[in-house]
């Protein structure tokens, strides 16, 4: 591991992520307004009058999968209809200001700092910066390292720092079981949760803990951060070493084809903000933005409350439970659920409990950073881990089917699963243009000018109104990042249907040169399917060969090289090498292979 790996970016100011204003708010709201209206006429139109009777299931299966878009549509603009941030509050000093109970005793903080396989050149920063948290008035903090890979060096180091160390001779639920295990061995109020490469800043605490004033606040989810996101080359520089100062003039059209101002920026399209700060935001208005592990807050009667309702337990047990306890003594209790997914399935089950009716609260400016994946092989892992446990949840179940849960957090909820789910039907869309240069069948009856009259005007508003409520975030990553993850999504999907538990793999997180071809296969073969698509659709159309048009091969070539765009961005990827970011010198990036199990991973 090189020493200098987290010191170079020190330095790196977080984002300020700003509230949404009135004015931009109606904006974004009258064109999601204008864009459902029109998507509702083209609909009719579609259904109606623009059915291709030459090539009738074709042009049924195209319109349905629009309408299926359109229906995705409906319930994003549900979730991010509209930003309510819940007004912050002065950190509670007494265990009765934080609605524990009647006493003046001071609150108690539990500091979770999971590892598995990282080295402890990973953590240490982690726990340095945790030290230097600020203890607000009446508030007493105790950092504990969870190490589910038992080993003596992290009992030394721990020993060393002054923290206490915590470990077990099984890694029974992964994850969660490591916080079972911890949460029976320590009594915190409230308890962090730390990934090993998540460094806080000092004021999480005094920024956070108010929130808990609310005795129906079960946890506080804040922003992650990526720290260490690539930030590439600019297209003249990169161009320069490459081929020499000649091929400068290269530099605007490749920006402007390629959309990006500079070569490598964040390769992976890792950077998580417009997920946190547009959709988890905007789910805090009803309470229901969900947790996402690392640099969570949570109220340890929430979590033990939530676990004993699933084990039909006496709720008259929560006392105890919420002491000290020996690991042994719940054996088969989950306060976080043994899932791949644990902790969004923990906050589904939480915002499940009418009776104590649990929400939570989206805190939005970042309080802590953390490590981004470097390697298609850390993208592709977290990737297929995500999807996994999304469809593993909302099949074996799913939070509609639970009578408790409000319907706006049902609604919130379909919005994640509608995304994933979504993979079945784009790969419709995606092939379209290559089916249709192939076949010279069109999905419409004509490309005419009432078809263009239809659909240009809900494309061009449905874009505006994306632009006016993701702010100024990157709307198109999302997108890219979508149709990237579909051979990922769809594996994801056939394992869980065969019945395959989710596992949990460990995300890369440390700079690793790997052969990373293996992750876009899919895409190459996919991107060659266009490729001859476009040429059989030209030669048939200048053979004049039936049902070919230079109409046709226009439309269909437009929307398949836009599908080609997106789909090869990540193949590009894999030329993309760490070496242009880091400085090397006599410290060379490892190898994949090269690196101890200790420095390869991170706790997920």
């Amino acid at each position: 591991m090189r020493n200098d790996y987290f010191t170079r970016y020190d330095g790196v100011e977080p984002p300020d992520f700003t509230p949404m204003s009135k004015r931009r708010t109606l904006v974004w709201q009258g064109l999601a307004g204008a864009t459902v209206g029109l998507g509702l006429w083209y609909l009719q139109w579609r259904w109606t009058q623009s059915l291709n009777p030459d090539a009738l299931t074709f042009s049924i299966v195209v319109a349905l999968v629009e309408t299926l878009f359109f229906i995705g549509t409906l319930i994003f603009y549900f979730d991010i209809w509209q930003e309510q941030d819940t007004p912050a509050k002065p950190a509670p000093q007494t265990r009765k200001d934080a609605a524990l109970d009647d006493t003046d005793d001071p609150i108690s903080v539990d500091i979770f700092l999971t590892t598995f396989d990282e080295a402890p050149e990973v953590v240490e920063p982690s726990i340095t910066d945790a030290q230097a948290l600020r203890h607000p008035a009446g508030v007493r903090i105790k950092i504990h390292v969870l190490d589910d890979g038992n080993r003596p060096e992290f009992a030394q180091m721990s020993e060393r720092l002054g923290v206490n160390y915590i470990s077990r001779n099984n890694n029974l639920g992964f994850k969660a079981g490591n916080l079972r295990n911890a949460l029976f061995q320590t009594s915190g109020d409230f308890v962090v949760i730390l990934d090993a490469d998540t460094r806080v800043f000092p004021g999480l605490l005094e920024n956070t803990l108010g929130y808990f004033r609310d005795p129906k606040v079960a946890w506080v989810q804040t922003p992650h951060w990526f720290y260490d996101i690539p930030q590439g080359q600019e297209w003249g520089a990169w161009l320069h070493a490459k081929f020499g100062a000649r091929a400068g003039w290269l530099a605007k059209p490749l920006k402007m084809v390629s959309g990006m101002e500079h070569v490598g920026r964040d390769p992976f399209l890792s950077d998580p903000a417009l997920f946190f700060d547009v959709i988890q935001r905007r789910r805090n208005r009803h309470g229901a933005s969900f947790c996402c592990g690392a640099g969570s807050i949570h109220r340890r009667e929430a979590v033990f409350r939530a676990a004993l309702c699933r084990k039909g337990e006496d709720l008259s047990k929560l006392s105890a439970r919420l002491t000290c306890a020996a690991p042994n003594a719940a054996v088969e209790l989950q306060p976080f659920r043994f899932h791949v997914s644990e902790d969004i399935y923990t906050s589904m089950l939480l915002q499940s409990d009418a009776q104590a009716g649990w929400k939570s609260v989206y805190h939005p400016q970042v309080e802590c950073r953390m490590l981004s994946p470097w390697s298609l092989k850390a993208w592709a892992t977290q990737r297929l881990k995500y999807a996994g446990g999304t469809f593993d949840i909302m099949l074996h179940d799913n939070p509609l089917r639970h009578r408790g849960m409000p319907w706006q957090t049902k609604l919130h909820y379909a919005a994640t699963f509608w995304s994933y789910l979504s993979a079945l039907w784009a790969p419709v869309l995606l092939l379209a243009p290559a089916i249709s240069l192939f076949t010279g069948m069109a999905p419409v009856a004509a490309y005419s000018v009432d078809f263009f009259s239809h659909f240009l005007p809900v494309l061009l508003v449905g874009e505006l109104a994306m632009l006016a409520a993701c702010k100024t975030h990157n709307i198109h990553a999302g997108r890219l990042s979508a149709l990237a993850t579909l051979p990922i999504q769809l594996r994801a999907l056939w394992l869980v249907l065969l019945g395959r538990k989710p596992k949990f793999p460990t995300t890369p997180k440390t700079p690793i040169l790997s052969d990373g071809l293996r992750f876009v296969a899919p895409n190459i073969a996919l991107l060659l399917v266009m490729l001859a698509a476009a040429v059989y659709g030209g030669l048939a159309t200048f053979q004049h060969w039936p049902g070919h048009s230079v109409s046709l091969l226009v439309v269909n070539l437009f929307w398949l090289g836009w599908n080609a765009l997106a789909v090869g961005r990540f193949v590009l990827s894999v030329l993309w090498n760490p070496q242009t970011e880091l400085s090397v010198n006599s410290h060379p990036i490892p190898q994949e292979g090269e690196l101890p199990n200790a420095l390869s991973g991170k706790t997920v």
